[in-house]
């Protein structure tokens, strides 16, 4: 199967060109346009419990997509909802954890389950998560750019000055702890160890993104450049007010 990721990193969408024995599976919505021939089967991908536990708990549909098709070449585009990067990540029997609402598609033997890891603070905050297992080619997608850190697990030292080198690179090394808005974090893997903390000044839980998740150890971190959870809140004054007046 080829595929192909189209207007990066902007408005994003991923294009595939099946042949028979081919097979994609999506989210539901995801397709934009397709070719003759090509057929679609809705299921909930692992039965109505995981079915529940995505739509519940990530956010996630509770049906999902496969497309197949008998007819060689034939091609099919999905495209995420929100304007952004799109990343296709090659799994071989491996596991990583997405934030709610990135999974876009898979490939191969991939199995997509969501992930409670409690809750924090103030308003009860919790961490979903979607667990992305198996073997195939994962693709998932975020608001804004999508930037990978590569967590060395070292103490601070002068490597965090290689961040900013003259030319921003589409990989970034940095060493010791690394923290990340909720709002912002993508994608990560499985070997880091992370917190969802709080920030510990008053002034910052009344006005600021207090909700971060700390993440230590050795591995990546894919985080977006632009925050949902921002842009609603840009947004919100402008929102259109119904008149008391009659």
């Amino acid at each position: 199967m080829k595929y192909r990721i189209e207007c990066q990193p902007g408005y994003s969408y991923l294009e595939v060109e099946l042949n028979p024995g081919d097979s994609i599976a999506s989210e539901s919505g995801a397709m934009a346009w397709m070719d003759p021939g090509i057929e679609m089967e809705t299921s909930t991908r692992g039965g109505v419990f995981s079915g529940l536990k995505r739509a519940l708990l990530s956010g996630e549909s509770f049906f999902q997509n496969t497309y197949t098709t008998e007819v060689p070449g034939t091609r099919l585009a999905l495209a995420p909802g929100p304007s952004g990067a799109i990343v296709a990540l090659e799994l071989n029997d491996e596991e990583i954890f997405l934030q709610k609402g990135a999974y876009l598609a898979s490939i191969g033997d991939i199995k997509i389950d969501a992930k409670f890891d409690g809750l924090r603070g103030f308003f009860n905050e919790g961490l979903f998560i979607l667990k992305c297992s198996g073997t195939g080619t994962l693709f998932f997608n975020a608001y804004g750019d999508i930037q990978e850190v590569a967590l060395t697990g070292q103490n601070v030292g002068s490597d965090v000055d290689d961040l900013f080198d003259d030319e921003w690179q589409d990989h970034v090394q940095v060493a010791g702890d690394y923290t990340v808005d909720n709002g912002f974090a993508v994608a990560w893997d499985p070997s880091l160890s992370y917190r969802l903390t709080t920030g510990r000044k008053i002034r910052s839980f009344l006005f600021g993104d207090q909700i971060m998740l700390r993440f230590s150890g050795q591995g990546r971190v894919w985080v977006q450049s632009r925050s949902p959870h921002a842009f609603a809140s840009w947004v919100h004054p402008y929102r259109r007010v119904k008149s008391n007046n009659n």
